[in-house]
């Protein structure tokens, strides 16, 4: 049965955030707010439960969801080889709307889907999001919206879409900021800009002037 929580609310939130834990321990899913959009969430290290949050969205393992942490330290369990301008960004711009694809620890033991080798990894700028992630280490999560539909900027457009395939539904109201994160791949000498959003290029540009966008 699908739960859902209004999370301004003290005691709801307290709940709330118990009832997550426990859907994710048993790789369900988790609907919870960002500072951009809404995501649903899996436990990046259950496959079973990946699988599951790509079969609610209706997608496959050629798009592997991005994997929030609560805190930047938590970046280099996660990632290798990171150049200097990306821990710079990381230093200025997290938590925030920027997603970093870096190259995976060798020694992870996951399964996001088909990612060649990388994870993106971001820190989302919410309490919410920041408090259940505190609780349970990193989290995938995608855009909480079915394939091709737009993303939603609250709870009553994620539950429309995504239904009972979701275990436990976080409120936490309207997001301030419908803009979905920058997404820069920082797998070379170089970033390289996948998707632009909240961080803008001239932003970025103070870190690395040598910054591109891939069209």
């Amino acid at each position: 049965m699908t739960k859902r929580y209004e999370c301004a609310d003290a005691d709801q939130l307290k709940d709330g955030l118990g009832e997550a834990k426990t859907a994710l321990q048993s790789e369900q899913l988790v609907v919870i707010p960002t500072d951009t959009v809404y995501g649903i969430a899996a436990d990046a290290f259950e496959p079973a439960a990946v699988r599951r949050l790509l079969r609610a969205k209706g997608r496959g393992r050629d798009m592997p969801p991005p994997v929030l942490v609560a805190a930047t330290t938590t970046l280099d369990a996660l990632a290798t080889n990171l150049p200097g301008y990306a821990r710079d960004m990381v230093a200025e711009l997290w938590p925030g709307g920027l997603t970093l694809v870096c190259r995976q620890q060798s020694s992870l033991s996951w399964d996001l889907g088909d990612n060649r080798e990388t994870v993106a990894v971001r820190m989302p700028d919410n309490e919410y999001a920041l408090a259940l992630l505190k609780q349970t280490g990193p989290l995938a999560v995608s855009s909480a919206n079915t394939h091709g539909d737009p993303a939603a900027t609250d709870v009553d457009a994620a539950e429309e879409m995504l239904g009972d395939s979701v275990a436990v539904y976080l409120d936490g109201g309207t997001c301030a900021d419908s803009t979905a994160s920058t997404i820069v791949d920082v797998t070379g000498p170089d970033p390289r800009v996948l998707r632009e959003g909240a961080i803008p290029l001239d932003r970025l540009k103070e870190f690395n002037e040598h910054v591109t966008v891939v069209s």
